[in-house]
């Protein structure tokens, strides 16, 4: 029988190139919840081995990582002999900003390292091919599956033409997600499955996401707001299924005060108002694939699902979904509403106060 091995395992050093990859990375989440539809890129520019400017994409609207990034430069001389490090390929087309590929070209920035190639039908290799024609060296390939899983929800959006899908739910010890409805009727206080901590989180969750989804009876039941209040971040786009439009205008989800897209069969002009926006979809057709192509017109790369038990299970049986995060409480209900039956791969797994948070990823 062989002895095991008294080695130590040692992770390969990062050469300076990933080095510095790895820094554009870090850098490159501040822009988490603000940049969408744009994607949260990460730009630093290196002279004799030291940073001498360094950005990240500004929130939909302003400057990119690139521009930032050269602008932070106090000396521009030196950008004649420099290196830009960036996760994804500048962009070589005019949107809200002009091209990044030109500027980088406008200053001779001689190298650039790109960490992925931009898949959008803009720019696809464009914004590389404008660097090599203005005399760049051109590096692809720079921690690819870094930069792959840090632009998860800008890669699913242009590749599957759908949002970035996150579920979220909270179950008891034994697995109930809500008390039955005569329970709730006879002590309609909240029933708080998870701790202050967990509840803190998910408020976090939902700043770093474009929208939120819930299903009719969510609503009904809960009235919940779909808001920031326990964090400091944007609020995300309410995403209300309403088939009937059983919801009334009294609820949360309805009060105008946060853009709201209602998904429903039937339409009502009384219930019209400047911030909530109904679409038609047929509720007994592939339902899933509605709603992802409508997201995708409204260019909404991402959505965490927090819906019923229902609501989750129609996503997790259609394979439509990129991350679960559940949480398990400490409390046990006895009977009550059944949490989603989930099959798939736990990434992580952590302690968080006294609950559990699995975090399972659609493979």
């Amino acid at each position: 029988m062989p002895m095991p091995s008294n080695k130590l395992q040692f992770k390969p050093m990062l050469s300076e190139d990933e080095g510095f990859m790895q820094r554009c990375l870090e850098i490159a989440k501040n822009g988490l919840g603000t940049t969408a539809p744009n994607p949260m890129v990460g730009a630093v520019i290196v002279y004799n081995g030291k940073i001498i400017g360094e950005g990240f994409t500004s929130p939909y609207g302003g400057p990119h990582a690139e521009v930032n990034a050269i602008n932070s430069v106090t000396d521009k001389t030196l950008l004649k002999q420099a290196t830009i490090y960036v996760t994804l390929e500048p962009c070589s087309h005019h949107g809200k900003t002009p091209p990044c590929a030109d500027l980088i070209a406008k200053h001779g920035i001689p190298r650039v390292v790109i960490g992925l190639i931009d898949p959008h039908t803009k720019v696809a290799g464009k914004g590389i091919e404008k660097l090599k024609n203005a005399g760049s060296k051109v590096v692809t390939g720079c921690l690819e599956a870094e930069c792959r899983a840090h632009h998860r929800r800008f890669l699913t959006f242009q590749e599957k033409k759908r949002p970035y899908i996150i579920l979220k739910w909270a179950q008891t010890a034994d697995r109930f997600i809500a008390p039955n409805k005569e329970e709730r009727t006879k002590n309609p206080e909240p029933y708080w499955i998870t701790n202050s901590y967990s509840r803190q989180l998910v408020h976090k969750w939902r700043s770093e996401e474009q929208s939120i989804l819930v299903g009719t009876n969510t609503v009904l039941e809960d009235n919940p707001k779909l808001d920031v209040r326990l964090f400091t971040g944007k609020n995300p786009i309410r995403l209300v299924l309403d088939k009937k439009l059983k919801i009334g205008t009294d609820y949360h989800v309805l009060d105008g005060s946060i853009p709201t897209l209602v998904l429903t069969e039937v339409t009502d002009k009384k219930l019209q108002k400047d911030s909530i926006e109904y679409r038609l979809i047929n509720f007994n057709e592939n339902l899933l694939e509605q709603i992802c192509t409508i997201l995708h017109e409204e260019n909404i790369t991402s959505v965490f699902v927090e819906g019923g038990s229902q609501t989750l299970q129609t996503f997790i049986d259609s394979g439509v979904w990129d991350e679960a995060r559940v949480f398990t409480g400490s409390t046990s209900f006895g009977n009550g509403i059944s949490a989603p039956r989930l099959k798939g791969k736990i990434k992580t797994t952590k302690s968080i106060g006294g609950d559990t948070l699995n975090i399972y990823t659609n493979d």
